[in-house]
């Protein structure tokens, strides 16, 4: 039976879980997205950064679609539909981030990664 307490396996374990941390942290409201983002410049983690790309992603369209609810007579259906369809996909980021999978959400994830790729 393998002994799985070496020192490199925790030091792995705790890299994962800090990661996992932070981008279920990078979900939670716009100011969780800011902290999570500060703190991965500490101590890079792709893990974390994906998840903040897809956050960040989320968050902007959920501005951009706030924005169609000034537009008269037709604009209130967008911005209901679009937060609809984004609170789905957030939801989604939030599962992915909490089971450890590195998972783009349904629709825009990849556009997401490809646009935040700097980050």
């Amino acid at each position: 039976m393998k002994n799985s307490s070496s020192p490199f396996d925790q030091r792995g374990n705790n890299l994962m879980e800090d990661g996992k941390n932070f981008a279920i942290i990078s979900y939670l409201t716009a100011i969780g997205l800011i902290i999570a983002f500060v703190l991965n410049n500490e101590k890079r983690n792709d893990f974390t950064t994906f998840h903040i790309r897809q956050s960040l992603g989320i968050f902007l369209a959920m501005f951009i679609f706030g924005m169609f609810s000034y537009l008269p007579f037709i604009g209130w259906i967008i911005s209901v539909l679009g937060f609809v369809l984004l609170v789905i996909l957030w939801i989604a980021g939030v599962m992915n981030a909490v089971n450890g999978h590195k998972k783009p959400v349904p629709i825009l994830g990849e556009y997401f990664n490809s646009i935040f790729s700097g980050i």
